[in-house]
C-alpha cells in the first residue's frame, strides 16, 4: 500500500481552500447595473470565442481544400472591369 504524505505547503493549501468553502454567508444587494455588466461580459466572451472559432475554421477549411485540390472559386462568375469614359463638349 502506498503511504500518502503531505508537506506543509500542501496542507496549508488544502486548509485555505476548505476555509474559503466554509465562508460566512454574505447578505448584499446586487444592483441591476451589476447584472447588465455581467451580461455584457458573457456576451463579449461569446463574441470573442465565436470570432476565434470562425477564423480557425476558415484556415482549416482552406488547408483541407488545398490538400484535396478543391478550388472554392471555380463556380463564381467574375465580371470584367469595364471603364467607360465619355467626353462631354
Amino acid at each position: 500500500m502506498k503511504k500518502i504524505t503531505l508537506n506543509i505547503l500542501e496542507t496549508g493549501y488544502y486548509t485555505a481552500c476548505f476555509g474559503m468553502m466554509m465562508g460566512v454567508t454574505s447578505y448584499a444587494y446586487i444592483d441591476p447595473s451589476v447584472t447588465t455588466y455581467a451580461i455584457q461580459a458573457v456576451a463579449g466572451v461569446a463574441v470573442a470565442v465565436g470570432a476565434v472559432v470562425g477564423i480557425y475554421w476558415r484556415k482549416a477549411r482552406r488547408k483541407i481544400n488545398d490538400k484535396l485540390g478543391i478550388d472554392e472559386n471555380r463556380n463564381k462568375e467574375v465580371e470584367a472591369d469595364v471603364i467607360e469614359v465619355t467626353e462631354e463638349k
